[in-house]
């Protein structure tokens, strides 16, 4: 029996049954349900709609249905067709008449924005949270190689020496801009839909200020058609996945890159990589490969969810029963991935030698010459072109652009800037690649995690 099986007169056919139910899935929401019925319980009880007793008496039977879920013992009713109808049914086959009471005032429509509000606001925190330990992987391991530099590549071309840790921070400063996204979606979704009930409230006495703050909440809805019909806060939390997903691919992209024998800069540990089937030799980064392929999924869960909201009239529609599986999926994924990272750059061991050598490559030194020239008062676009003739001498002569610059009277004064790490040594601007420039940033990173983990915190 359904729980509004007093309008109808047969029950709902297998089919429908079978489209409609959600349990399946929704019903990891347990403890944010129980979570808000019990403030409902409460907000009844605080309106006089409940007295002392039946008050006390449906606090503890919430609190026997919630063990017998963490206990992984919770049968499940074939009438239940979600989450909220089985703890329900549970409450009044348990509180008889009293847990009957349980949904005055309050329709599935505000219960289940309210319990979707509160999962998705501890979810974001788990994120965050996961983030920032990555954060911490990639700082470890710019620590773990201190001086160790490579080249800076622009269109997958060497162009400009720079420190390992400026590289890997560069990741870093991404990924905190997504914790700053995420917090902020926290913020602004910290708004209580419970007490708008079906769509326009209820005649009853209720209190949605006293329920909110029980539940954590800034403050209660405003409008009540708005407060059941909003999933703006799952599409953003959408968005920002989507968008880590976008800097972990871009991660793992470049980790494929480093540990192939082609560039040989970096090797990942045997525990976060893998083998063949068939070529004994092979040790393959799968890891970020899936990191790579993972992103995929994560923008398309996005996608389809705005596609669903996209054309909905006010206000709940059943239609927005599919914003639970894209949310579940791309949490589940995203902090799959976070953790699997985290492990791999733990495990990675950087060719610092090899990197060098590549970040030496006398071409990149192409750059500093002509700043050098612009210090003596030589225009930049001139310097430019000067220094582009000196390239393309080497390249059309195949020599060394530092033969050629020191073979010059024009510029033969300027060789001692391809001495090994030189180039890097020239990085000096605030906020850029080189050594001078490295604690500034460092330090600044630093203060980001730490106001970002106290914000999170709060």
């Amino acid at each position: 029996m359904t729980l509004w099986s007093g309008r109808f007169s047969t029950s709902m056919d297998a089919t429908l049954w079978d489209l409609s139910e959600s349990y399946s899935f929704d019903h990891v929401l347990y403890h944010h349900d129980i979570m808000g019925t019990k403030a409902h319980v409460r907000g009844l009880h605080a309106s006089g709609l409940l007295s002392e007793e039946e008050l006390e008496q449906l606090m503890v039977t919430l609190d026997d249905i919630e063990a017998e879920f963490d206990r992984g013992v919770f049968v499940r009713s074939g009438s239940d067709e979600d989450i909220h109808m089985a703890i329900e049914r549970r409450a009044t086959e348990l509180a008889g008449d009293v847990g009957a009471k349980i949904h005055t005032s309050r329709s599935r429509n505000d219960q289940v924005a309210t319990t979707l509000r509160l999962f998705t606001r501890d979810a974001l925190v788990q994120v965050a949270t996961a983030t920032l330990q990555l954060v911490r992987a990639l700082h470890e391991v710019g620590e773990r190689n201190p001086g160790a530099y490579l080249p800076g590549y622009t269109h997958l071309q060497r162009a400009q020496p720079v420190l390992l840790s400026h590289h890997l921070n560069a990741h870093a400063w991404s990924l905190l801009r997504d914790v700053d996204r995420l917090a902020d979606n926290r913020d602004r979704m910290n708004v209580s839909p419970l007490g708008a009930g079906a769509l326009a409230g209820t005649s009853l006495p209720i209190q949605p200020a006293f329920t909110a703050e029980l539940l954590g909440f800034k403050e209660p809805f405003a409008n009540s058609m708005d407060a059941v019909s909003d999933r703006d806060f799952v599409a953003e939390t959408l968005f920002d996945i989507a968008m880590i997903g976008i800097h972990l691919s871009r991660m793992g992209e470049e980790l494929v890159l480093w540990t192939s024998a082609e560039f040989s800069f970096a090797t990942l540990g045997d525990d976060f990589t893998t083998g063949s089937s068939m070529l004994p030799q092979k040790k393959n980064s799968d890891v970020a490969e899936l990191a790579r392929g993972k992103a995929g999924r994560l923008v398309g869960n996005l996608t389809g969810l705005l596609v669903t909201l996209k054309g909905l009239p006010l206000s709940y529609n059943r239609d927005l029963q599919e914003d639970k599986e894209p949310l579940f999926d791309s949490l589940r994924n995203v902090l799959l991935v976070l953790a699997a990272l985290a492990g791999t750059y733990h495990s990675l061991t950087f060719n610092a030698t090899r990197a060098a050598e590549a970040a030496d490559d006398p071409f990149l030194v192409a750059i500093d010459i002509a700043e050098k020239l612009v210090e003596e008062g030589v225009p930049f676009r001139q310097a430019h072109e000067e220094v582009g003739k000196l390239v393309g001498e080497a390249v059309s002569s195949h020599v060394s652009l530092r033969d050629v610059v020191e073979a010059n009277e024009r510029y033969a004064r300027f060789v001692n800037l391809f001495e090994t790490g030189t180039a890097l040594q020239q990085r000096r601007s605030p906020g850029g690649s080189g050594p001078i420039a490295a604690p500034e940033q460092a330090r600044r990173l630093h203060d980001a995690v730490e106001q970002l983990t106290r914000r999170l915190e709060s």
